[in-house]
C-alpha cells in the first residue's frame, strides 16, 4: 500500500508592531553616549548607511509623554544607571501579551479555524515569564484547555525557521492539526550602556515587533516544502547572546557579514540555488543583505522585500523573516518557488524551500 504524504501549508501571516518610532530618538542618545569625538563622527557615519528609516518600541522616545510615561524610555535608560535584568522581565512581562493580543487579532482567525487550532508555538528570545504567552495565546482566543504548546526559546533570529520546521513536522503526522504559530521579540529591552562602538552599532538595527501565522494541511498559502540547517565552521563566537545581571548581553560581530558570504559563495549554505524565484532572506542589517546578494550573485531587485522589511521596521529577531514572507505572500503568484533563509547564534544559517499555491 502507497502512503500519501501530507503537505504543510503556511496559509497566511498577520504582522505588528508597538506605536513608539524610535530610530532617530536613538540614534541621538547613542551617540551622545559615546564619549570619543572620534567614534560619535563613525557611528554616525554608520547610521546614514543602515538603510533603516523606522524601528518601533513599545518604550515612548518622549519623555514623561502622555499615559505612557510609564515606559518612558528616558526614565528607562539613564545614563550611568541602566535597568538591571529582573526590571527588563517585568516589563517584557507587560508588554509582551499587549503586542501578541495585537498580532493575532491581526490573524482574524474565523470560528473555524480558531476551533480547529490543536497546536501553540511560540518563539522568542528576549524575555521569559511562565505561565508565558503560550497560555496567553490560549486565554485570548478561548482555546481548548488541552491544546499543545511548545515554546521555541533563545534561539535568536533563525527561531521562526526552527518553529515552521516543527509545524510542518506536527501537521505531515497529524493531518487535521491546526498550528498557531506566534513570534514575538522585545529587542528594545537589551540595550547596553557602552563605550565600544561594536556593541552600540549593534543596537542600531534591533526593533520590536511579532507575527502570527496560521499553518494546516490546507491547500493555501505557501506550501513548506523542505528545511536545511548549516553550521559555518570556526565561526561560533561571531554571534552570542547571553543573559547577565543587567539584561542580555549580545555580541554581533563585524565579521558575520564577511563569513557569510564567503560560506554562501563557497556553496557552503546552499547546494543550489537554481529555480528559486523569491527570496525571503532575514534583513539583519544592511551589510548581511548585501553579503548574501553577492554571495548568491542574485539579481539588484532580489531582495527588495527584505530591504523594504529593512527600511521599515528593522530588525526584529525571530519575527523579522516572517515580515518578509508576508510581503511575498501577499504578491507570489502560484508555483513560484522560494527559499526562505535566516542567520544566527552558531554561526548558523537556517533554510526553507517554498512554493506558493
Amino acid at each position: 500500500m502507497q502512503l500519501i504524504e501530507t503537505t504543510a501549508y503556511l496559509n497566511r501571516i498577520a504582522t505588528a508592531v508597538p506605536e513608539h518610532d524610535v530610530h532617530d530618538a536613538f540614534a541621538v542618545f547613542a551617540e551622545q553616549m559615546l564619549a570619543d569625538p572620534r567614534l560619535r563622527t563613525v557611528f554616525r557615519r554608520m547610521v546614514s548607511r543602515a538603510n533603516i528609516a523606522h524601528r518601533y518600541s513599545f518604550l515612548d522616545p518622549q519623555k514623561g509623554s502622555g499615559p505612557f510615561s510609564s515606559h518612558d524610555a528616558h526614565e528607562f535608560y539613564r545614563r550611568g544607571n541602566f535597568p538591571n535584568t529582573a526590571r527588563r522581565m517585568e516589563l517584557f512581562e507587560q508588554n509582551a501579551p499587549v503586542l501578541m493580543r495585537k498580532a493575532v487579532d491581526q490573524l482574524a482567525l474565523n470560528e473555524e479555524e480558531r476551533s480547529g487550532i490543536t497546536h501553540v508555538l511560540v518563539t522568542c528570545c528576549t524575555g521569559f515569564y511562565a505561565p508565558g504567552l503560550d497560555f496567553e495565546i490560549v486565554d485570548h482566543l478561548g482555546l481548548s484547555a488541552g491544546v499543545e504548546r511548545t515554546m521555541v526559546g533563545f534561539m535568536g533570529c533563525y527561531a521562526a525557521m526552527n518553529a515552521l520546521k516543527l509545524a510542518r513536522h506536527i501537521v505531515r503526522s497529524e493531518p487535521k492539526a491546526g498550528v498557531l504559530m506566534l513570534n514575538l521579540e522585545l529587542c528594545t529591552l537589551h540595550f547596553q550602556e557602552s563605550q565600544e562602538l561594536e556593541q552600540v552599532l549593534s543596537f542600531l538595527v534591533f526593533a520590536d515587533g511579532a507575527a502570527a501565522s496560521l499553518i494546516t494541511a490546507r491547500e493555501q498559502g505557501f506550501a513548506l516544502d523542505s528545511f536545511k540547517a548549516v553550521m559555518v565552521p570556526e565561526t561560533r563566537g561571531l554571534i552570542t547572546w547571553k543573559i547577565r545581571g543587567l539584561g542580555f548581553d549580545m555580541l554581533l560581530s563585524g565579521q558575520v557579514p564577511a563569513e557569510l558570504g564567503r560560506a554562501l559563495h563557497e556553496g557552503g549554505l546552499m547546494a543550489e540555488g537554481d529555480g528559486i524565484d523569491l527570496w525571503a532572506v532575514h534583513p539583519g542589517g544592511r551589510s548581511i543583505l548585501d553579503a548574501v546578494e553577492k554571495g548568491l550573485e542574485l539579481p539588484p531587485d532580489a531582495l527588495a522585500a527584505s530591504r523594504e522589511v529593512l527600511s521599515s521596521f528593522g530588525n526584529m529577531s525571530s519575527a523579522t523573516v516572517m515580515f518578509v514572507l508576508q510581503r511575498m505572500m501577499q504578491q507570489a503568484q502560484p508555483g513560484r518557488r522560494g527559499c526562505a533563509m535566516s542567520f544566527g547564534p552558531g554561526l548558523t544559517a537556517e533554510t526553507m524551500r517554498f512554493h506558493a499555491v
